[in-house]
C-alpha cells in the first residue's frame, strides 16, 4: 500500500472522515491531488504555504491516504502539461528517489473512498514554499503578468518596487503637469510615454486629453486610442470614433486594435464600420477586436471578415474560431 498526504481547509475535515475526499475539478480533469509522505516532514507538506495563500477558508489539515500499489495516477512537476501515467507505487518511489520533490505532485483521478482515508491530523500552518520552489529570496516581479489583482501585500509591494512599464502609474496631477510641458515642447515621445500611463487607468481627464486628436503625428493619436480605450469615463466612444476617421492607417487600427476592451454598443458599431475599412491591416485589427464579444452581429460580421480579398484577414478569423 502507498502512503500519500493530501492539504485541504479544515472546514471539509468533518466531511472527509464520514465520506472521503471529493473529486474536484481542475486542469488535469476531475480528481485529488496527493503528495507521498516522505521522511522529511518539510518536504512531505509542501504545498501547505502555496495552497493557505489561496482563496478560501482559512487553515489546512493533512488528510492522510492509503492506495493500492497498482492504483493508476499521474506523477509529474506541476508545470508539465503531460504528467506521466505510472502506478501509485511507483510514483512514490519515483519522487522519494529525486534530490529535490519540490513542486510534484501525484494526482488519483478520481474521489478517495472512506476506507482509503487513514487519519486526518492537524498541521503547523508554516511549511512549505509560497508562489514556486526556490522562490524565497528572488526579487518579486510587479509587470502585469506576474503580480497578482487584489493580494495582500500587492499594493505595497508595487509601491516598493513600481514597474517600468505596468506601474502603478503616477498620480494624476503629475501625469497633467507632463501631459501640459510635453505638449509645450511638442516632444511627442513624452506625449506617448504619457499617455502610455493613462492607460493604465480606469477614468481620466477626457477633456483634456481629446485635444490630441488633433496632433499632427499619427503615433501621438495612436497612443492616445491605446490610452482612452478602457476609460469608463463619459465621451469615449465619441473621442474613439473621431479617431477612427483618420487618414493615417495606423492610427484607425489602433482604435480597432482596443475597442476589443470596450463592450458598449457604440464600440461594436465602430468595429462594425471598421470592418470595411480600405487597408487590410485594420481589417485584420477588428478580427482581434471581436476576441471578447459572442453576439450575433459578432457572428455576422465574421462571416463577412472570413471570404476578405487578404489572406492575412481570413487566417485571423480562422484562428479566432478555432
Amino acid at each position: 500500500m502507498a502512503t500519500f498526504v493530501h492539504l485541504t481547509p479544515a472546514a471539509h475535515a468533518a466531511r472527509i472522515r464520514r465520506g472521503g475526499v471529493r473529486a474536484g475539478g481542475g486542469r488535469a480533469g476531475r480528481g485529488v491531488y496527493l503528495f507521498p509522505v516522505l521522511p522529511s516532514y518539510t518536504l512531505t507538506h509542501q504545498w501547505l504555504r502555496e495552497l493557505a495563500r489561496r482563496p478560501g477558508p482559512r487553515g489546512l489539515v493533512a488528510v492522510h491516504v492509503r492506495l493500492p500499489d497498482d492504483e493508476p495516477v499521474t506523477v509529474g512537476r506541476y508545470s508539465e502539461r503531460e504528467p506521466a501515467r505510472t502506478t501509485a507505487a511507483e510514483a512514490v518511489r519515483r519522487i522519494g528517489a529525486l534530490e529535490d520533490p519540490r513542486g510534484w505532485e501525484v494526482f488519483l483521478p478520481r474521489a478517495v473512498a472512506r476506507a482509503e482515508v487513514r487519519q486526518v491530523r492537524a498541521v503547523r500552518q508554516v511549511s512549505g514554499w509560497r508562489y514556486f520552489p526556490g522562490a524565497h529570496g528572488v526579487v518579486p516581479c510587479t509587470c502585469a503578468g506576474c503580480r497578482v489583482r487584489g493580494e495582500y501585500g500587492s499594493r505595497r509591494l508595487r509601491e516598493r518596487r513600481p514597474h517600468p512599464l505596468d506601474g502603478p502609474p503616477p498620480a494624476p496631477r503629475v501625469l497633467l503637469d507632463r501631459l501640459e510641458r510635453a505638449a509645450a515642447r511638442d516632444d511627442t515621445a513624452a506625449l506617448r510615454e504619457t499617455l502610455s500611463w493613462y492607460a493604465l487607468r480606469r477614468r481620466g481627464p477626457l477633456p483634456r486629453l481629446a485635444a490630441l486628436a488633433g496632433h499632427p503625428d499619427p503615433a501621438v493619436r495612436a497612443a492616445l486610442a491605446a490610452a482612452v480605450a478602457r476609460w469608463s469615463t463619459p465621451g469615449v466612444d465619441g473621442l474613439l470614433r473621431e479617431l477612427a476617421a483618420a487618414s493615417e492607417p495606423d492610427v484607425r487600427r489602433s482604435v480597432a486594435e482596443h475597442l476589443a476592451y470596450r463592450p458598449t454598443p457604440e464600440a461594436t458599431a465602430l468595429l462594425t464600420d471598421l470592418a470595411a475599412d480600405p487597408a487590410p491591416a485594420v481589417r485584420e485589427a477588428v478580427v482581434e477586436g471581436l476576441v471578447h464579444r459572442d453576439t450575433p452581429e459578432t457572428a455576422a460580421l465574421l462571416d463577412r471578415l472570413a471570404s476578405d480579398p487578404d489572406p492575412d484577414v481570413r487566417e485571423a478569423v480562422t484562428l479566432l474560431r478555432d
